[in-house]
């Protein structure tokens, strides 16, 4: 759909913006640069977004249809076929960084427990030695997919306030009645408050098939107005507290992120359509998972091995290691996702996928032989 690309291209830029600034600057949770650099201080929030976005985009077809999965197994199979290979790919190519070009920040010397845990997406639940520090948010969003058919019968079923409370009211419960879990610096790993987040987006789908009158709403300024008090909350108590509250932070941003892509689904608002939908956008929003996956341990060299014995501290070192890692990310994120992730978008089954590269290996080998 117009948007959700560019949606997601921009929490996965952001992303990497925010680690060119974490590894520059140590110190974190605490502001150690310029006090504006706060912002690129929570690339957690972007996972969020993440998350929420999922919700909403497996959602749409489901809204569609009276909420109807058309099948577990099938969808599990789908979801597997389309997230699975370009992780494990990003494994073994975070594994081979981590084992061979260490220390690194946000990575561990790999050994056989990491290829295990990380290979079954289980890192969220068994402590192994990290291969890449991103991967966290995967491990969170499949098991999130688990859910996914449960909470579709829900809103089936009870509709979309019950739906919403019966997930998020015991997490805020939980949160409120055992203070450690709502106030753990835990910028990482799996969080309770990630599948009100995700029940969110999938509510927000609803929006395809409400009357007009709801979809002519404002939601553009809806999200808004929403997010205005969690930002400048965010701003007045700076980036200790907020990563200590993240818990009450992620939920309380949900309804924003929400009515943001009610407004995209929508259309009411030309000028954010301008913004998100146009061939930049759609083409960073086209390799953002491959970007996501990859970008750390790319980061992580550039700042570490490259800049850092040759630039001076501070600034000079982040604009040196933004303007060498973005572009290189992104170009081996665009590699990646021709290799390992847009062949199995293309092609659903093994013996389509490979007749393809068949076909791809025949045109390459005539194309050799008439040089």
């Amino acid at each position: 759909m117009a948007g959700l690309d560019a949606i997601r291209g921009l929490a996965a830029l952001y992303v990497v913006v925010s680690h060119c600034r974490l590894l520059t600057f140590p110190g974190y949770p605490a502001n150690t640069g310029p006090g504006w650099h706060n912002w690129l201080l929570h690339g957690r929030l972007a996972v969020v977004v993440f998350i929420a976005l999922s919700g909403f985009s497996l959602a749409i077809a489901p809204a569609r249809g009276g909420w109807q999965l058309c099948g577990t197994l099938r969808f599990a199979r789908r979801r597997a076929w389309r997230i699975l290979p370009p992780y494990w790919a990003a494994l073994v190519f975070s594994l081979a960084i981590a084992a061979t070009i260490t220390p690194l920040p946000l990575t561990d010397p790999p050994t056989i427990r990491s290829v295990v845990v990380y290979g079954l997406l289980m890192q969220d639940i068994v402590v192994a030695p990290v291969p890449n520090g991103a991967f966290w948010s995967i491990a969170v969003e499949a098991g999130l997919y688990f859910a996914f058919p449960l909470l579709l019968l829900m809103r089936r079923r009870a509709g979309a306030a019950a739906t919403l409370a019966a997930i998020t009211v015991p997490v805020i419960a939980a949160g409120l009645l055992h203070p450690r879990i709502s106030a753990a610096e835990k910028a990482t790993g799996f969080t309770l408050e990630l599948a009100p987040l995700f029940t969110f987006g999938l509510i927000a789908a609803g929006i395809f098939t409400a009357n007009d009158r709801v979809r002519r709403w404002p939601w553009h300024w809806l999200a808004a107005l929403a997010a205005t008090p969690v930002i400048l909350l965010i701003s007045v108590k700076g980036s200790v507290w907020t990563v200590t509250h993240y818990y009450w932070i992620d939920l309380a941003i949900g309804p924003a992120i929400a009515m943001l892509l009610a407004a995209v689904a929508s259309q009411r608002s030309s000028a954010l359509m301008r913004l998100l939908d146009n061939r930049p956008m759609r083409s960073l929003g086209s390799i953002s998972f491959s970007l996501y996956l990859i970008h750390l341990p790319i980061v992580s060299i550039i700042s570490r091995r490259l800049v850092a014995p040759h630039v001076t501290p501070g600034m000079p070192a982040f604009w040196t290691t933004l303007m060498l890692a973005v572009p290189v990310c992104a170009l081996t994120a665009w590699w990646f996702a021709a290799v390992f992730e847009k062949p199995f978008q293309r092609h659903r089954t093994w013996a389509s996928l490979k007749v393809a590269a068949c076909v791809r290996w025949e045109r390459c080998h005539r194309m050799f032989h008439r040089r």
